[in-house]
């Protein structure tokens, strides 16, 4: 119940991300900056790594036998209502 309700927020949310309208108002400038510094040196490394080597093997194992029964119920489940405002019709 709790995975249903954890993927559901998940996709409300992302449908809300992804109906954001988003127009830029100002452009953006990096600053100026003057600096006389001696270049750097980055560390070199050598490493050795182990060699990981992944895959598959098919094992016989013992597992229970489940029988499940459901009834139905009626619960209170989360509902999400997203409004754009003022869109134009020419950016859907």
């Amino acid at each position: 119940m709790k995975n249903r309700i954890s993927i559901a927020a998940i996709a409300l949310s992302s449908i809300a991300l992804a109906a954001c309208d988003v127009e830029q108002t100002e452009e953006g400038e990096m600053p100026e900056v003057d600096m006389s510094v001696e270049e750097g040196n980055l560390p070199e490394y050598d490493v050795d790594a182990p060699e990981v080597k992944v895959g598959t093997t098919e094992t016989e194992v013992e597992v229970p036998e489940v029988d499940v029964s459901t009834d139905t119920e009626t619960v209170d489940v989360p509902v999400v209502g997203v409004e754009l405002g003022d869109v134009d019709e020419e950016n859907n």
